[in-house]
């Protein structure tokens, strides 16, 4: 410890310096802060999507990854299997941790407001050779505190970039959550597509197996070929190595499905549901597409992405403030003396209180090049989130353009199945009456089973595009009808067009 300087130990003068050095560092502290203020990057939206359809126009919602869309599909079983994903999914435990973690980050970042206070204590034994030998022992204890005031908002900047990481990293978890339940979601309704198929697939063979008993009847009677035969068999065989083949995707998307919810392949098991290609098709929800600007106030990676451009203008303040000198404010009291039965007399006591100023003179560009660094990442974070909003768009008008063509494609198909089913009745009427080849069932029969299959798929990725709709507006609307939100997980305030400058160089 050093000695207390002969000027602090006169009394009077003491109260008035201790009272001093609090007011002087909260004038410092109330400097401003070095760097660009923040302005949201400028992103100029269209008025309406060009896939505009049959959509109702939505009310934009605070961005809320909690928000339970898939009840829209009205699916018990798929509701059950979402919670449980949300709960156990370990990609959405993965995000949930690095949340934690940012928040942790922005928390230390905030400790910079405060002073250090420290404590010690120390037992020395030496031996001096300066006015004769000594040995003697040395014993302290003592206080000490530190604080460098926020001069030039360096932990100010630091603070507003911890707090825009954390945001960004709420908006991850709200993300990765958004995306394992739509992947659910579309394995699972790709699933129940799989066992209409299924179902399709065991009727065909059961008439093919029919089919193939009236041509052995007819050839063992004489009235038929041994080629029509050979034809039937052929058909019904392909039939059946074709449902198999729906055997083995149906097991990839249950397995896809287990892991999604947590689990083990072998631990779960997704029986067939009593589904009807009709009941099917009455699940698809009519979904609201809103507003171009409403996914700025939706999409948790579109405002994540907002928050890092935050994050990084903050960061151009923090390599600024290196620029300026830094003041450290120290204080220390406590006890130094050679016998250890004395050490907490007034005689014994030491304290110091003083200031440092610092300023770095040269350090070969090192400040420059960190300063310019900052720069250029906030413009890669600008670039990033200007191409996440044009991406989101992109995908919403994919979409849109996708279940509009869908819905009139099923409306041809659906009357392609029916001539086709006529057909096949018609042809196989001939056969039985002899005006007519075997061949042309065969054509007739493949032709129905391609197009009752083609439009059992159509079904599928209607719902598979759907739910893509739903990721990509945000994972929920509000009509005026869906009233299934809970409490937000980080709100956005809206913007249609922000406005924006670019951090001064």
């Amino acid at each position: 410890m050093t000695p207390p300087d002969a000027r602090f130990q006169r009394s009077p003068a003491r109260p008035a310096r201790w009272l001093a050095g609090p007011a002087l560092a909260a004038l410092l502290a109330g400097c401003a802060a070095v760097g660009p203020d923040y302005v949201r990057p400028a992103m100029e939206l269209p008025a309406a999507y060009k896939e505009s359809g049959p959509w109702k126009t939505a009310q934009p919602q605070p961005i809320d990854s909690q928000r339970r869309w898939w009840e829209a599909y009205g699916d018990s079983t798929l509701n059950a299997l979402i919670e449980q994903a949300n709960q156990a999914n370990q990609n959405i435990r993965q995000a949930e941790a690095q949340y934690r973690q940012a928040r942790a980050l922005a928390d230390a970042a905030r400790a910079g407001f405060s002073p250090t206070l420290g404590v010690n204590a120390g037992a020395d034994r030496s031996l001096t050779n300066t006015n004769g030998i000594v040995l003697g022992n040395d014993y302290s204890l003592g206080l000490g505190a530190s604080w460098e005031p926020d001069l030039w908002g360096s932990v100010r900047r630091a603070v507003e970039a911890g707090q825009a990481g954390a945001q960004a990293s709420a908006d991850d978890l709200a993300a990765a959550r958004l995306s394992i339940q739509a992947a659910l979601a579309q394995d699972y309704l790709q699933l129940r597509v799989t066992d209409l198929l299924l179902d399709l697939y065991a009727a065909t063979t059961a008439a093919y197996t029919r089919a193939l008993q009236l041509t052995q009847s007819q050839y063992a009677a004489g009235v038929a070929l041994r080629s029509d035969v050979a034809l039937a068999e052929t058909q019904l065989k392909t039939a059946q190595a074709q449902g198999v083949d729906l055997q083995a995707q149906r097991s990839q998307l249950e397995h896809a499905i287990a892991i999604l919810t947590g689990r083990a392949p072998a631990d779960f098991t997704l029986p067939p549901a009593a589904l009807t290609a009709d009941q099917l098709r009455a699940s698809l929800p009519a979904i609201p597409a809103g507003l171009p600007s409403d996914l700025l106030e939706r999409r948790p990676d579109i405002a994540g992405a907002e928050r890092r451009v935050a994050a990084a203008n903050a960061n151009i303040g923090v390599a600024r403030a290196a620029f300026y000198p830094s003041l450290t404010l120290g204080a220390s009291d406590g006890f130094n003396m050679t016998r250890l039965a004395t050490l907490f007399n007034t005689p014994s006591r030491v304290w110091s209180l003083g200031a440092s100023l610092a300023q770095t003179l040269f350090d070969g560009g090192l400040r420059q090049a960190r300063s310019a660094q900052a720069v250029a990442a906030y413009d890669v974070s600008v670039a990033q989130y200007k191409q996440i909003v044009l991406g989101g768009l992109q995908q919403v008008e994919d979409n849109l353009a996708l279940l509009r063509t869908l819905d009139h494609e099923t409306g041809l198909q659906d009357q392609a199945v029916q001539a086709a089913q006529l057909a096949e009745r018609l042809t196989l009427s001939q056969y039985r009456a002899g005006t007519t080849s075997y061949l042309a069932v065969v054509t007739a029969q493949t032709l129905s089973l391609s197009n009752q299959r083609t439009a059992v798929q159509l079904q599928g990725r209607q719902l598979a595009a759907s739910v893509a709709l739903v990721t990509a507006l945000g994972g929920g609307w509000h009509d005026g009808t869906n009233t299934a939100s809970r409490e937000p997980a980080r709100a956005t305030p809206p913007a249609s067009t922000l406005a924006a400058t670019r951090p001064e160089s």
